[in-house]
């Protein structure tokens, strides 16, 4: 199978006139890994049309991601001499390129060559790769069909030739001058340097020519490497050479990190963040030549200290085959042997086993190659010492740690070995958003003629159900144009159900006057705000299994690629990108977490009588889900498992969650209606890591319950946050933090909080499909499925951090009072002294202010957080918390109260207040955000802050004030075709500062 790439060049729109005559004649040119096409040239036209589809070979162990494709619009010009106008440039990185399927129609603005070109208009693309059948060339049956096909070629050649641009002739007949002058010089050297410079060169030439002959042809591909000489630059090809590839491990803790082989550097993720974990690995593959036993069916044992396993029965056969491995902790070794037996299944025969002294066992690290298993002969050593014994048993043991490839998938001892106790990697679905512009209908024919239709359109995508509002017009031509937002989740496996319905005389019934389902893979995908082409879909409705058609419905409809879908709360995010892959920015860095270990854990069960805990950890970063191995029956589990993320802004929080697995050990009410209860959660924003530095902390496991806050445990964590550069890092603190959708066309309040809701929702059902399943009490309480509920104690906890912020003026106010007041003489006459000489010299005011900022800032950088901030109780304002108001906290909306009045009130009053709440919440986040400019909490908003302070302030020392306070504002008065609807860098960079919400329980 041969990768190719694709490019669909549909159009370009206000070009620039360049052939003298106000208009242009543009072709384009594609290059890609060497290889170049050229479409047709559209003459005299600005606004071309060319729907032309390019295709590229992507050679075999090529990186996409790597590569670039890079198209030039050119404008054709009469006359031989004149070389083609240049209209504009566009670079689309192989990173952006989506798979056949997800493509979609971008317009990319065309790009300046150098400075001073004159370029403007976009180009209309769509880019996408596929996988196609690598086509074999058929051989010639007789030499008369190689002549005839080697004509062809030749005549396909002299085709090329004329259809090539002509900036390639008279590149050519330069290249032809040159070669005469090499041979004039070469004929004065000696004979035989002379005849070997004219064959190297003829055959170049000639392995040139056969090389571009096969690529056309479609043969295997080639790669033209390029040596650069002091004189010249020689052309060598070379055929590349198909080799087979080497399967590579899925394990995720010693895999090459993708984002740091797309350009960070190549660097393997190695397992330095973590404790290294001694494992004893056992590999059984098969035995050989069994005694004969009463059922035939065999399996293995494997004893190991205290500890003991056995493989699947295989039966009836003398030479079974397991294929198992087996990790045993080191720290749960109690004696000097490990023993490998063979027994019957049904009558618990002992056939033979094989014992090992620790210290003979050799210890194997990744990235050695797997220990080859070897035949072993099987020896009695049961008690009856005249049992016979035959045969020989295949196996691999050795020492080895958790960064083995054969530790995931093997059978574990400190998870107790089940299937859904081990680790595994999840990916959230991606999202997206589904617009549905309901127009109108006609032909709508209700049953009871003798009232005005009161028509409206019902949609429903899986549990998500919108109405639309009643048509204004009421006739059997209802129109509405009125929008419905869902949320689609990849693959798209649910249908698009709209029903067109009226009011009947009855209250509450609806009589449905047509339906018409929609798949969505049929849908098209928009990554801006154009708009798509509508549509007329026929109604039917069902009788008796018959369809008939009851008229038409008008409907656009369009998935957005251009919003990111928020799964979310906005505080709390871990991804910020748009959900079209040709919209994402490059990496920025790489994070690296290791899991290492928890500390007194709070026994969540009873088992035996005593308190136990199966904990596991779940850590969620983007799209990109981590669950460790369970340690079953330990209230210190020790996981030491590492897991990475490719980071693409670094505003965002990592989350990380501690849960006790009820399947191991059911709990005591038992049922069926088990779930994974909460120990604890912690979240890390990345922004207030410094690069390349190792945080390992213990972070407290706090949980508020019906009784109050508790501290169920600790939880230690490494992390370290690498970047790609400080400069691609320091820029996207001036970029919006969202995709530009969501400022251009933004969504409402409420409609985003409702979109989130249904997203989780989605996110939820999908993980819960995995296998082993994560369970949706596990993905709601990491994505905060409760963040929107109404709850006294936070509305209390966003009080107190405005009157946090205020206390900083209200003690300026009181330092002032006490300067009027005379309470320090020697501080009031600074200060007089100070107001005298500001007065006479008003223009010091404002560089005195930002010099003392800077000063300020770097003063307090000796007291800057040295490790990540953890949950905090005290700021949560759990400590405190009244038993009542913790009642209502937990009460479900609608709220249990007997009188329904008192309900009605109740609930009605909650949802005000949870309003108001987040309102609260806004205010004392951006007063937080203020406070946060020089705290240092995030060291690099901090030092662009401290920078630009000190640079504002030498500046005001130097530039007058008068011409500071003109440039300001005829700046602000502006004319608004110089203003943007994007936000300023000021206000993006104030946006991305971090605030306390992230510590709020």
């Amino acid at each position: 199978m041969g990768r190719k790439l694709f490019v669909e060049v549909c159009n370009a729109a206000d070009l620039m006139p360049k052939d003298g005559q106000g208009s242009a004649s543009a072709y384009c040119t594609l290059e890609f890994d060497g290889q170049r096409r050229k479409t047709d040239t559209k003459a005299k036209d600005l606004n071309p049309v060319w729907n032309t589809v390019v295709e590229f070979p992507i050679l075999e162990g090529k990186n996409l991601e790597s590569e670039v494709l890079e198209l030039s619009v050119l404008c054709e010009k009469r006359g031989a001499q004149r070389k083609p106008g240049f209209l504009g440039k566009v670079k689309i990185p192989g990173r952006s390129i989506v798979k056949k399927g997800e493509e979609a129609l971008v317009y990319y603005p065309l790009e300046k060559r150098s400075m001073f070109s004159q370029v403007k208009g976009e180009i209309g693309l769509k880019v996408w790769w596929s996988d196609d059948p690598d086509p074999s060339p058929p051989a010639p049956a007789s030499p008369s069909a190689a002549a005839a096909a080697s004509g062809e070629e030749k005549h396909e050649e002299k085709n090329e030739e004329k259809h090539e641009p002509k900036q390639y002739e008279e590149k050519k007949k330069e290249e032809k001058k040159e070669n005469k002058k090499e041979d004039k010089k070469e004929e004065k050297k000696p004979e035989e340097t002379r005849e070997y410079r004219s064959v190297g060169r003829r055959e170049e030439q000639k392995d040139v020519k056969d090389q571009k002959i096969k690529e056309r042809k479609g043969d295997a591909p080639t790669i033209v490497i390029k040596r650069h000489d002091d004189e010249h630059e020689h052309e060598l090809s070379r055929k590349l050479v198909r080799a087979s590839t080497v399967p590579s491990t899925d394990f995720h803790l010693k895999e090459t990190t993708p984002a740091l082989a797309r350009g960070i550097g190549e660097k393997v993720v190695t397992y330095d963040l973590v404790e290294k974990m001694n494992y004893l690995f056992v590999k059984v593959v098969k035995a050989r030549a069994l005694m004969e036993s009463g059922s035939g069916s065999s399996y293995a044992r494997i004893v190991f200290g205290s500890l003991t396993a056995k493989t699947k029965e295989v039966g009836k056969s003398l030479f079974p085959e397991w294929h198992e491995v087996f990790a045993f902790s080191k720290d749960n070794s109690a004696g000097p042997v490990v023993e490998v037996s063979i027994w019957d299944h049904e009558t618990d025969q002992f056939m033979g086993a094989v014992g090992f002294d620790l210290q003979e066992i050799p210890f194997r690290v990744p990235p050695d190659s797997p220990l080859a298993p070897q035949w072993y002969r099987l020896e009695n050593i049961s008690k009856n010492a005249e049992k016979k014994v035959r045969g020989d048993v295949m196996l691999a043991i050795w020492w080895g740690t958790q960064a083995d490839e054969a530790f995931t998938e093997a059978w574990q001892s400190d998870s107790g070995g089940y299937a859904h106790t081990r680790a595994k990697v999840y990916l959230s679905p991606k999202l997206w958003y589904l617009r549905v512009n309901v127009i109108e209908a006609q032909e709508v024919q209700p049953m009871d003629r003798t009232r005005f239709p009161e028509v409206s359109v019902r949609a429903q995508l899986g549990f998500q159900i919108y109405k639309t509002k009643v048509a204004s017009n009421r006739n059997t031509s209802p129109q509405w144009n009125e929008d419905l937002l869902f949320v689609a989740s990849e693959p798209f496996e649910d249908e698009l159900l709209l029903v067109v319905q009226n009011k009947t005389a009855k209250p509450n019934e609806e009589e449905v006057l047509g339906m018409v389902k929609i798949a969505l893979a049929g849908i098209e995908k928009r990554i801006d705000h154009r708009q798509v082409n509508s549509k007329w879909f026929d109604l039917v409705r069902y009788n008796g299994g018959d369809k008939h058609f009851h008229g038409r419905l008008h409907l656009r409809l369009c998935f957005d690629g251009g919003y990111h879908v928020m799964d979310e709360a906005t505080h709390y995010s871990s991804c910020v990108r748009p959900t079209a892959k040709q919209l994402w920015r490059p990496v920025v860095g790489v994070l690296e977490l290791g899991i290492i270990r928890g500390k007194d854990v709070h026994p969540m069960k009873t088992v035996d009588g005593r308190g136990a805990t199966d904990a596991y950890c779940v850590a969620k970063y983007g799209q990109k889900w981590v669950r460790t191995r369970t340690i079953v029956d330990n209230l210190n589990p020790r996981w030491n498992e590492q897991y990475s993320w490719e980071v693409y802004d670094p505003c965002t929080v990592l989350t990380v969650g501690v849960f006790d697995n009820c399947h191991v050990h059911p709990h005591p009410e038992g049922g069926k209606d088990l779930k994974d209860l909460q120990i604890g959660k912690v979240r890390i924003r990345l922004s207030t890591l410094e690069s390349e530095r190792i945080y390992t902390n213990s972070h407290p496991l706090l949980m508020l319950q019906r009784s109050g806050v508790r501290k169920l445990g600790e939880i230690e964590l490494a992390v370290r946050y690498s970047s790609v550069s400080i400069v691609s890092v320091m820029g996207l603190y001036f970029r919006p933090l969202l995709p530009k959708m969501h400022y251009l066309h933004p969504l409402g309040v409420t409609q985003s909080e409702i979109l989130r809701i249904s997203a989780m929702r989605l996110v939820a059902i999908r993980l819960n499909r995995s296998e082993p399943p994560l369970r949706q009490e596990v993905v709601q309480f990491m994505l905060d499925a409760d963040f929107h509920v109404w709850s006294l104690r936070r509305s209390k906890v966003n009080y107190f951090r405005i009157m946090n912020l205020l206390a900083g003026p209200m003690a300026v106010g009181t330092w002032f009072h006490n300067i009027c007041h005379w309470k320090n003489p020697v501080t009031t006459l600074l200060v007089h002294i100070l107001f005298l000489i500001l007065v006479m010299f008003p223009e010091l005011i404002l560089p005195t202010l930002f010099l003392y900022l800077s000063l300020i800032g770097a003063w307090r950088y000796r007291y800057r957080p040295r490790s990540p901030p953890s949950m905090d109780g005290k700021l949560s304002q759990a400590e405190q918390v009244e038993p009542d108001e913790l009642d209502e906290e937990f009460d479900p909306i609608p709220t249990n109260k007997d009188p329904s009045v008192v309900k009605a009130r109740y609930d009605r009053l909650r949802i005000v207040s949870s309003r108001i709440q987040h309102v609260l919440g806004d205010i004392a986040t951006q007063g937080e955000r203020l406070t946060a400019l020089l705290s240092w909490r995030d060291p690099r908003a901090s030092g662009i802050m401290v920078a630009v302070c000190m640079t504002i302030a030498i500046f005001l020392y130097v530039v007058p004030l008068r011409v500071i306070v003109v440039i300001v504002g005829l700046y602000v008065l502006r004319h608004p075709k110089f203003r943007e609807r994007l936000p300023g860098w000021p206000i993006n960079f104030f946006r991305r500062l971090p605030s306390l919400a992230d510590r709020i329980l």
